[in-house]
Parts: C-alpha cells; structure tokens; sequence
C-alpha cells in the first residue's frame, strides 16, 4: 500500500491572526508542507483541487470520523468531541492547549504555535484536504517519496491511536487499501469490546435506536459522525420524525445518499440501506467497519489526475509593463523551466489583474528560459498589476504582483522567489 510521504509542520494557531486560525478537530488538523508542489501533484479523486494557500492545507485524518465539535453550527456531544481533539494534539506533541471561551474551536494559546511532523497520503479529498495518516515528529526519508504502508507502520499513526482508544468511529472510504482497512477494522472493534472511549455512550448503532426529538436532544448524542451530519440538514428543513428520512437521503445520492459496498453481502447499496428511521428513532443497522464509503464522484469533464505541470514547476519570473517606446505589443512576461524536461504550452495563457488573456504555445525546454511578447490582450499595466500563468485545465500554475514604485522605463522587473 504506497502513500507520498510530505514533511512539514502542524499549525494550531496564528500569532498574527490569533483569533482568525484553524480549528482543530478530531479528525483534522492544519498542516504546512515543506514543499507545496508535491500536494499540486496528488491524485484527486472527487475532481477537487488542494485547498492549499501560504499557511498550508487541512488534512482529513485517514480511516476516522471524530465526533463534530463545529458543524453548520451545530455539534455532537462535546465531551467525546473534546476528548478526540485534545488527544490528536497531545499526540502530535502539543502542551497547554486554550481555546478562546468566546471561539471555543480557536486556540487562544499553546507553549507550541506549531510542531514538526510529517504524513503519509495518497490524495485529495472532495473538500480540497489531505486524506492522510498523521505523525508527529520527521520522518528519515525524502520529501516526496513512495512509502509502504503496513499494519506495524499504521498503528504507530495517530489516526490509528484515536482508533484503538475508542476516541473516534471508522470511516472508511474506497481510496483505503483492503490490508489496511481490515487491519484497522480489527483495531475499532477491539476498543469497542472493551467498552472504551465513546463506545459505552454511543446510540443510534446497531445495538440499539437513538431517540431525537429535536436538535437540541440530537447535540448530546454520541452517535457515526456521518450520520449526525445527515440528520441536521434533515431537521433544519422542517421535518419532526424519521419516517420520511429514508425518501430524503435516496433524493439527492451524490451529497445524502452515499454509495456504499456492503462487505458482508458482497453487494453494492446506498447510506439508506444502513440506515432506519421511524418516528422519533433512528438507527445505523451495520456497524460503520462493515461497508466501504464510495468518494465523491466528479463532476463529468473534470480531470481526476493532478496536473502534469505542477505549482512550482513553471515560473513568472520577470515582466517588463513599461519598455522604452510604445507600450503595446512590446511588453513581454519571461517563464523559466524548473523541470528537467520540456513543457508544451499548448492551451496554456497569460493573464491580468483586468481579465485579458494571452494564449501561449510551443515548447520551453527543461531548465530554460522563455520571453514571451504580449500582444495587447493582456496590457500590464504602470501603476501596478497582477500577472497569472494558467495550465489547459485553467488551475494557477503561477501568480506574482508588482507595485507602482518598482516600474521604471525600459527596466524588466525580476521576480525573486
């Protein structure tokens, strides 16, 4: 079972924007890569790009659902919730963890803002985060590289700690290996034997209906987080008993009605063949370890696999918006090659801060440079501007910004990343 290896460092909290920062959780947590590129080139399953920016993307914890300490602005019980948060980041090797009483899903403050670690994924889920297992600390290998995946290696993961201590329920979706799921199926069960955790709490399984009258009741229930997540979009559009549940989920299949795999029937089925609900009582039939979740599919014509040119590998590195003479048709924008082959432009464009275009085309060798003339689609402009490489797909290859001050006649602006 091969994942990518990415080093970097977890982050809880901002120091510039103390009360603007992520919001851990059970099952996610901000991370910051070391080399960004290398999420660009992760498959993406649902279609979705990486929701990744300069402070980093978040990562869906492989395998886990937590129970949700901030859902459209809802939560479940919130001492199991708390408990899984506050052990993933106890894991991870944070200390003093305050929240803010006034955001309690925001750190106030730690003795660490943030922590090396490093994850094993293999893509991007349909929200834009990483599906991965989580570690704290550096890993010995490259960042980059192909790591197998076993039993041994998986339980040393965090996900597979919160697993074992009856912190958070299975999930467990197609993109999970069999070896893996069948190894961590056996983890689940085991805590759920020993009555740890939230397991002794939890309803609406197959143990047992959970009874919820309204959203309030629902709140203090421990019940397969995915579930919950169905059942207050539900009651938010007016319904007061389950006996309509079963034709709501089997409406919309994509966002309600998850496809499934049914492991003990050999059969394919939807969440509403797990799920039953009358009157004020609702139940999951099958334990969350017994059926595979089918991701989201894509929509039709968008590209699964990651670009073949990713963030990073082609770079705006110089423009000149002001060349001696008339403007027009003589401003050029130059692209260097980072990679060791060559990139075909084809399909490829230049843009600016006012929408223009400029189509490009032809090859750039591997580790070279090319100047490319504008000619009058996309106008840079003197008193600043914006500059925008594209790929066919149209994700943003590239972006740099200049200012007024650094425009000076005839002068080419170099861009120094």
């Amino acid at each position: 079972m091969s994942y990518t290896l990415l080093r970097g460092s977890f982050v809880i909290r901002y120091p510039d924007l103390p009360r603007q920062g992520p919001e851990p959780d059970g099952d996610t947590v901000k991370f910051l890569p070391d080399s960004p590129a290398l999420v660009e080139a992760l498959p993406r399953r649902s279609g979705t790009p990486p929701n990744i920016n300069r402070r980093g993307i978040s990562v869906r914890l492989e395998a886990v659902d937590a129970l949700e300490t901030h859902f459209e602005e809802t939560h479940q019980e919130l001492a199991g919730a708390d408990a899984a948060r506050d052990e993933l980041l106890r894991l991870l090797g944070f200390t003093n963890v305050r929240f803010w009483e006034d955001l309690p899903n925001k750190v106030r403050s730690a003795d660490q803002d943030s922590l090396r670690g490093h994850v094993l994924t293999n893509g991007i889920d349909g929200n834009g985060r990483l599906i991965a297992f989580v570690y704290a600390g550096d890993h010995p290998g490259a960042d980059g590289t192909t790591v197998f995946v076993d039993g041994p290696l998986v339980d040393r993961s965090v996900n597979a700690q919160l697993l074992a201590g009856g912190l958070v329920y299975p999930a467990f979706y197609a993109t999970l290996p069999a070896e893996l799921r069948t190894h961590l199926a056996e983890v689940s069960q085991a805590a759920r034997r020993k009555a740890i955790g939230i397991w002794p709490r939890s309803a609406g399984d197959p143990n047992g209906a959970a009874t919820v009258r309204d959203l309030e009741e629902l709140e203090r229930l421990v019940m397969w987080p995915k579930l919950f997540r169905r059942i207050v979009p539900y009651l938010a559009a007016g319904f007061t008993g389950f006996d309509g549940f079963d034709a709501w989920l089997r409406a919309d299949p994509v966002n309600r009605d998850d496809e499934l795999f049914l492991i003990p029937k050999l059969e394919r089925g939807n969440l509403h063949d797990v799920v039953k609900g009358t009157g004020q009582q609702i139940q999951l039939t099958m334990w969350p370890e017994d059926f595979i979740i089918s991701p989201d599919p894509a929509p039709p014509g968008t590209p699964v696999k990651p670009p073949l040119v990713a963030t990073g590998d082609l770079l705006i590195v110089a423009a000149l918006p002001d060349p001696v003479g008339a403007d027009r048709g003589n401003e050029t924008v130059t692209l260097l090659n980072l990679t060791a082959g060559p990139i075909d432009l084809s399909g490829w464009a230049l843009s600016d801060a006012a929408g223009g275009r400029k189509t490009l085309a032809g090859p750039i060798e591997g580790g070279a440079a090319l100047r490319v003339t504008l000619d009058g689609a996309v106008q840079l402009g003197n008193q600043g501007d914006t500059i925008v490489l594209v790929d066919p797909q149209g994700v943003s290859i590239d972006q740099v910004t200049y200012k007024a001050d650094a425009v000076r006649a005839g002068r080419t602006i170099f861009f120094d990343r």
